[in-house]
């Protein structure tokens, strides 16, 4: 039998439960993006407030955007239905971290049906002049606004023979690393790993490319290498060499710096100002890599056991033929706002844009909120006040289990916390996890199916100071006329759209 203090408890306790219920049905009912069901988009609606074009970022960016209660008539366009998460891809190669942690969400699992979205195609042809993209599956739209976060073109195809060593399993000990797909981990499981003897070739493409700040694995591998030559599994000739096409390791200088420094402890041979431009298999069964000197121009043939190769980044000829992207082939945008210089309705992110900063998942996810806010400003005719100040995160890994980073703002100016884990010793070791994690955490919570604000906070959107009173443009000193280019004006109905 019940006590009648125990009755009390268990009353009080459900009138609780249904006080919260009931917040928690009004939260959904009113709350951005809630109320009654919105209807499916039309197959034949081709006339959109705005276009987005891209995959996992500008996926998570319409998802964001949906969460906001904004009513814009929006597609997307983008040419995979999932997406490897980059800052997993490393650490689930070499088995830090589980392959579940792999992939984003389904495109249909973070797009509600009240915005169209085309997967599996892409843009044939961008007409900015007309607000119009043309689709490789026949469609046309046109836009008020256009979103570009395409990348570049990232394939092993840009290296002469290179898809011709991919059809083995890795057992050839050439691996490339691109993140396209979930089978080029279980290939990809052992680079760096079993290199006997001769010379490891590290190879990173001209600049700019995909993965610039968290390509450099040379010292990951020098640590395996070191201890199989003490274990006797690698001859003493065993080495690793880096090489690239570029004057330097990275674009920031005080990265560069301490990575050259440490490869010169490590006895990493570093070749600056050489273009890989073929490999292949003589009548020896040897590998020969041909490269360039982007100097003179003088090829030469250079023998190896073993490479780890990122090839080039190319970009993507729509873009080019356009006139949305310069002729560096990246699309020419503020630094700031993120807005294009030249066509006011255009905004990009990601690996894709002209800005002055390394290229990583971090910085694209750090632009997100900016491009998401001023979107929005833009079509409101409200002035453009989110300012990205060229926030990056690079990992600097030091061997299998101790790494440290590098993190700057725009023109590679130090961040507070930029190189604040030392090299070696517990701290180091630490920090290998607990970097790994965040990492994947980040991506993760961006790019799952969960409905939220985005980034930085998730459960509410960042407030934005007048640009007269921006911190980051003070502190650099950097003139309002740098940011306002084009004078507001309203690019939608006011009953046509809901902020929050």
């Amino acid at each position: 039998m019940i006590s009648k203090s125990a009755l009390a408890f268990l009353r009080k306790q459900s009138n609780a439960q249904n006080k919260v219920a009931s917040m928690t049905v009004a939260h959904q009912r009113n709350f951005a993006g809630g109320g009654p069901k919105k209807p499916a988009m039309p197959a034949s609606e081709t006339d959109f407030d705005v276009v987005f074009v891209g995959g996992m970022n500008a996926t998570a960016l319409l998802k964001f955007m949906q969460h906001d209660g904004v009513n814009y008539k929006m597609a997307l366009i983008t040419e995979q239905s999932r997406f490897i998460l980059p800052q997993s891809y490393f650490a689930v190669s070499h088995g830090h971290i589980a392959e579940l942690k792999l992939e984003s969400g389904t495109v249909s699992a973070q797009v509600e049906q009240w915005s169209r979205y085309d997967t599996f195609a892409k843009v044939s042809q961008f007409l900015p002049n007309q607000n119009k993209v043309k689709l490789s599956n026949g469609r046309e739209y046109t836009y008020k606004a256009l979103v570009v976060n395409t990348g570049f073109k990232h394939t092993s195809e840009h290296i002469e023979g290179l898809p011709e060593f991919e059809k083995d399993r890795g057992e050839n000990n050439v691996f490339v690393h691109a993140i396209d797909h979930k089978e080029r981990l279980q290939r990809n499981y052992y680079h760096g790993w079993n290199h006997n003897n001769g010379d490891m070739i590290c190879y990173s493409p001209k600049f700019p490319y995909k993965g610039e700040g968290t390509d450099f694995y040379a010292l990951y591998y020098e640590h395996f290498l070191r201890q199989d030559i003490l274990q006797g599994r690698s001859a003493r000739n065993a080495k690793i060499q880096f090489w690239t096409p570029n004057k330097e390791i990275f674009k920031f200088p005080y990265a560069n710096e301490v990575a050259l420094e440490e490869c010169r402890k490590r006895g990493i041979d570093v070749y600056f100002g050489w273009e890989m431009l073929s490999v292949k298999t003589n009548e020896h069964g040897q590998k020969i890599a041909t490269f360039r000197c982007t100097d003179t121009g003088k090829t030469i043939e250079k023998d190896f056991f073993s490479a780890v190769i990122n090839p080039p980044s190319k970009p993507h000829q729509e873009l080019l033929d356009s006139g949305i992207a310069n002729g560096e082939g990246v699309v020419d945008v503020n630094p700031y706002t993120l807005q294009h210089k030249r066509f006011e309705n255009i905004f990009a992110f990601g690996d894709c844009i002209g800005v002055n900063t390394t290229r990583t998942e971090s910085a694209a996810i750090h632009q997100t909120p900016i491009v998401k806010h001023n979107l929005t400003q833009f079509m409101e005719g409200k002035e453009l006040n989110a300012i990205y100040d060229g926030y990056t995160f690079m990992p600097f890994l030091l061997g299998h289990s101790y790494a440290t980073n590098f993190q700057h703002y725009h023109d590679y100016e130090p961040h507070a916390l930029n190189h604040w884990v030392p090299h070696y010793g517990i701290f180091a070791r630490w920090y290998f996890g607990r970097m790994m994690k965040s990492q994947m955490q980040m991506g993760e919570k961006f790019s799952s199916f969960k409905k939220n604000h985005g980034p930085p906070y998730y459960n509410f959107n960042p407030r934005y100071l007048p640009v007269e009173h921006n911190d980051y443009l003070q502190r650099r000193g950097i003139p309002v006329s740098e940011v306002k280019m084009f004078e507001p004006k309203v690019r939608v109905a006011h009953d046509d759209h809901h902020h929050h």
